[in-house]
C-alpha cells in the first residue's frame, strides 16, 4: 500500500499511558528451564486506549502526520479481528476524526471480539470481500478519493500502521526498553505488518531483537528489512543488517491455531495469569518456546517477550474454544 502520509517528522499525538511496565515472569522461566530473574514481559498491552496494543505507538505517529496534512477522516485495512482497525477507530474517536475501515472477507452475521469494538468505537466499516493485497490497497484508496471528493479531507492509514512514519513508536518504545532493562540481551516480539520490529531493530540492533513470523505479511523478512534501511535512512545511520526471524510459528496460516500456539498460550495463562491471543502474542510467545528448546535462548540472560495486545481478537477467534480442550 502507498505510504501518503508525509514522511516530515511532526509532533506525534499521545494516545496512551506511558512507559509500559515491564514484569518479571518468574513461574513462567522455570517452566522453560530458565532462571527467575531472566524473562520479563513488556506490557504494551496496557496502554490504555480502546483495548491496548502494540498499534497505538505507530498511531501516535501516523495520525499525529495525518493531523498535521488537515485530515478529518481517515481511512484503513485489516483482517476481519485487526487489532490495528480496533485502535484506529479507539485514536480518532479520541481525535474527533471520521474513521474507515476496509476489511477483508464479508460481513458475519454476527460482529464479536474486535468487530464488536469497531462498531462501539463509531467506525465505518466496509466489507471488501476475498481479495488480495493488491485489491485491499484499491478498496482503501477509492474510499478515500471518495471522502475527498465529498469535501472531507482524509488520509490513509498503512496497513498495520506500518510505516517509516509508523515505526518512529517503536524506536521510542526500544528507548523505553532500555531505560528498564540495560541489560537486555534479546525481546522476542511477533511480525504483522512489520513496523514493530523494525523500529525496535532501529533502537536496539538487530543481534537483540527476535522476530517471530505470524504469515500475516508474504515476505516478513523484506517487510521488515525495508522498514529497518528506512528509519536508518532517516536517521542517518547505517544499514542495521539482516534482521533475527524465526519462520517455524506459522503453521497452517495466519489465523489458524496451532498445537504449539496453544501450547505457549495456556502455558503464560496458567504461569503467569497473563492472556495472549492465538494470532500474534501467541505465536510470539511459541517461537519464545522453540529458541529455548534449540538453545538459542539461554539461561542468565535477560530476556524480555513483548506483549503487543490482542485481547479482544481472542474472543472472535474461530478456534479459541480449542485453546481450553
Amino acid at each position: 500500500m502507498p505510504e501518503h502520509l508525509p514522511a516530515t517528522v511532526h509532533q506525534p499525538v499521545v494516545l496512551g499511558s506511558w512507559p509500559t511496565p515491564l514484569e518479571p515472569a518468574p513461574r513462567l522461566a522455570q517452566a522453560l528451564g530458565l532462571g527467575p530473574e531472566d524473562l520479563w514481559v513488556k506490557r504494551d498491552d496496557l496502554v490504555g486506549l480502546g483495548g491496548g496494543g502494540n498499534k497505538v505507538r505507530k498511531l501516535e505517529h501516523t495520525l499525529g502526520a495525518a493531523l498535521a496534512a488537515g485530515a478529518e477522516a481517515v481511512v484503513t485495512s485489516g483482517a476481519p479481528q485487526s487489532n490495528h482497525a480496533r485502535l484506529t477507530a479507539a485514536a480518532a474517536s479520541r481525535l474527533g476524526l471520521q474513521a474507515v475501515l476496509v476489511l477483508e472477507g464479508d460481513e458475519p452475521a454476527e460482529a464479536r471480539g474486535n468487530l464488536l469494538l469497531d462498531a462501539l468505537l463509531g467506525a465505518r466499516i466496509v466489507w471488501a470481500g476475498e481479495v488480495d493485497p493488491t485489491t485491499l490497497a484499491a478498496r482503501v484508496e477509492r474510499e478515500a478519493e471518495a471522502l475527498r471528493e465529498s469535501g472531507t479531507p482524509t488520509e490513509v492509514i498503512p496497513f498495520g500502521g506500518s510505516s517509516v512514519v509508523g515505526a518512529r513508536g517503536y524506536v521510542a518504545a526500544g528507548a523505553e526498553l532500555l531505560t528498564q532493562a540495560p541489560d537486555l540481551t534479546t525481546v522476542v516480539t511477533a511480525i504483522g505488518s512489520g513496523g514493530t520490529m523494525a523500529g525496535l531493530v532501529h533502537a536496539l540492533g538487530v543481534d537483540r531483537v527476535l522476530g517471530i513470523d505470524t504469515g500475516a505479511v508474504q515476505d516478513a523478512q523484506a517487510r521488515v528489512s525495508d522498514l529497518a534501511r528506512g528509519l536508518a535512512r532517516e536517521a542517518g545511520t547505517a544499514d542495521p543488517g539482516r534482521p533475527r526471524m524465526r519462520h517455524d510459528q506459522v503453521g497452517g496460516g495466519y489465523g489458524v491455531l496451532t498445537p504449539a500456539v496453544a501450547e505457549a498460550v495456556a502455558l503464560v495463562a496458567r504461569t503467569e495469569g497473563i492472556v495472549l491471543d492465538p494470532v500474534y502474542t501467541g505465536r510470539a510467545a511459541a517461537g519464545l518456546l522453540a529458541a529455548v528448546r534449540a538453545g538459542d535462548v539461554g539461561a542468565g540472560e535477560r530476556t524480555v517477550l513483548l506483549h503487543s495486545g490482542g485481547l479482544p481478537g481472542l474472543f472472535g477467534h474461530p478456534q479459541a474454544v480449542d485453546l481450553v480442550r
